[in-house]
């Protein structure tokens, strides 16, 4: 864990920044008592995976009829 005040912290970002990718956590001081932390974020690339809730939902035949009109229009700006 890193402790540090704000103005150490904005001069330094980039460098702290690094540190964050390895793992390290971030607490932010204002006049040495803390008021926020960072941390990394997951290693998760973005992406969505496929069939997390597979058996657990089942959409009805009427999601995938097409939708009417007036809800077209909401959708493209169009106002009824």
């Amino acid at each position: 864990m890193i402790k540090l005040n704000m103005h150490e912290a904005k001069t330094h970002l980039s460098r702290y920044i690094k540190q964050l990718k390895r793992g390290e956590i971030i607490v932010l001081c204002r006049r040495n008592q803390p008021v926020a932390e960072i941390r990394p974020l997951s290693a998760d690339n973005g992406k969505r995976r496929v069939g997390l809730a597979q058996g657990e939902f089942v959409a009805p035949a009427s999601f995938f009829e097409p939708l009417p009109d007036d809800l077209l229009d909401v959708f493209n700006g169009k106002h009824a």
